[in-house]
């Protein structure tokens, strides 16, 4: 039976001779039993990155938690990873100049997550999930990097959202206080 496990925010550093190992220390949610995922293995010291020992050292916060969630080489270490379906949406309008017709997204993911864009879209603008496919294929909407596929892709942090409203003459009404964080 398979048990799951969740970081325990801690890693183990072991040094032998000039050659450290580094784990990242999980806890299974029934039991507490632990499992060291391996960060590395025999590296010589001069070979780390100093950030990165001196987050080692220190059990850095922050290098632990961006580890935690570097799904690729969690991927390479365990059988079966179970993502969190949960995420959280902040929004911010940076600038809204008089007449405006474009709406420009730029998405922060510090962490990744299971998520299309097109589905975080949907749920987030006043649009179906076939109507902004039908934007994005009428150039309306631009999404990239990801190319003529980006909306079926998992969101990315950097990934940059361009949807011309000119045509929209709704958009006062309807898209800011989407936009703004408002409700439609």
């Amino acid at each position: 039976m398979q048990r799951p496990f969740q970081s325990s925010g801690k890693i183990r550093l072991n040094a032998n001779g000039r050659r450290l190992d580094a784990w990242l220390i999980y806890r299974c949610l029934a039991c507490e039993k632990t499992w060291n995922r391996p960060i590395f293995e025999r590296r010589g010291v001069g070979d780390i990155d100093p950030k990165v020992l001196e987050a080692l050292q220190s059990n850095d916060a922050d290098w632990i938690r961006a580890e935690t969630f570097n799904i690729e080489a969690l991927r390479r270490k365990s059988q079966r990873i179970e993502e969190f379906p949960g995420f959280e949406i902040g929004k911010e309008l940076l600038e809204e100049p008089s007449g405006w017709t474009v709406l420009d997204i730029e998405l922060n993911v510090p962490f990744p997550v299971s998520l299309r864009l097109d589905r975080l879209l949907a749920g987030e603008l006043p649009v179906s999930r076939s109507r902004l496919q039908a934007l994005h294929d009428g150039d309306v909407l631009r999404a990239g990097p990801g190319g003529a596929d980006a909306l079926r892709r998992r969101i990315r942090n950097g990934t940059r959202i361009t949807i011309d409203l000119a045509a929209e003459g709704n958009r006062e009404q309807v898209w800011r206080p989407v936009a703004a964080g408002g409700a439609a």
